[in-house]
């Protein structure tokens, strides 16, 4: 079955319009189903997770996309163009539904893409954007972090930067044994209970050095300041450009917040997340979920030992 197309909820003027999304990492943790797929082109049940990313995007009135791809991610492009042949096949078949489904994606926005030549970190990433964005505030969703389609997060950013400029970034409490594995920020409150002032960032700090338990999360609102601390910013944490770094500079003046996420997010870039996510994407859907949420308490009872595992499929 296709999944549903996502109704867009009607948004108010905004004065950011323009996203990117960096989608040129090797996805090493995939390997070897990313030796010729792009990570980003794995399915989350039957939609690749970046088609979820822009769909987020164009849902918050983002319509001009940029894809920052690298060698080997054509099909990236290929999925969010026209399929002319099996447009036309499928319009010959009568199958409007998959017809609908197959041309969605050109469709969700003005998309563009540029590559990133040389894998020199997400700071170097949003930098090759430059010339795309000009002189325009702008978001950035990160292809791994999935944010649930019921929720607003990245709405919520772009009201946070219309109403106090300057530049937003998801935060998102985590347990002190995890705040390694992000960028990590110090805040102060503003008196909005899900606001916060960023006072200072560090990329992936050890445990003890960690200033919060916040977390830097996939999704960003910046304002075309960063470009200039970008090209200046030094390689960082693993010899990379860290945006973090750059975000950390502009913080020192007051014009970084941060809006406190309490939603549903899933990390796709990691093995067992992305497990978990497609499980729960297919357990909500209407077309899927009452069948395989079925078969799904009978597995789950199956391996608690109150019946008899079984080694078919069906429910």
């Amino acid at each position: 079955m296709i999944a549903p197309h996502p109704s867009a909820p009607v948004t108010p003027a905004r004065t950011v319009h323009k996203a990117v999304v960096p989608a040129a990492g090797l996805g090493t943790r995939f390997l070897p189903a990313t030796k010729a797929t792009p990570k980003e082109m794995l399915p989350v049940v039957d939609k690749p997770a970046i088609q979820y990313v822009v769909e987020e995007a164009a849902a918050a009135g983002l319509d001009d996309v940029l894809m920052v791809t690298g060698r080997h991610k054509r099909a990236i492009e290929d999925h969010f163009d026209h399929a002319f042949e099996l447009e036309q096949a499928l319009a010959a078949k009568g199958d409007s539904v998959r017809l609908d489904a197959v041309r969605d994606p050109a469709r969700l926005a003005s998309i563009h893409h540029i590559r990133q030549g040389e894998p020199l970190g997400l700071g170097h990433a949003v930098l090759c954007a430059r010339q795309h964005v000009g002189d325009q505030p702008f978001a950035v969703l990160l292809g791994d972090d999935l944010i649930d389609p019921g929720e607003t997060l990245l709405g919520r950013m772009l009201d946070v930067r219309d109403r106090r400029l300057g530049s937003v970034v998801a935060l998102m409490e985590v347990p002190p044994e995890q705040i390694h594995l992000y960028g990590c920020a110090a805040v102060e409150p503003t008196g909005e209970e899900d606001v916060v002032r960023v006072t200072g960032l560090v990329e992936k700090p050890v445990r003890q050095e960690a200033p919060s338990r916040y977390a830097v999360i996939g999704r960003y609102v910046l304002d075309p300041d960063v470009f200039g601390v970008l090209e200046r910013t030094p390689p960082g944490r693993g010899g990379e450009i860290q945006l973090t770094d750059a975000l950390q500079e502009l913080a020192t003046s007051g014009t970084v917040h941060g809006v406190v996420f309490k939603g549903l997010r899933y990390d796709t870039g990691d093995k067992a997340d992305y497990l978990r996510t497609v499980v729960r994407l297919a357990c909500e859907r209407p077309d899927l979920g009452p069948e395989f949420t079925a078969w799904l308490k009978g597995f789950v009872a199956g391996l608690d030992g109150t019946r008899p595992a079984r080694r078919d499929i069906a429910a």
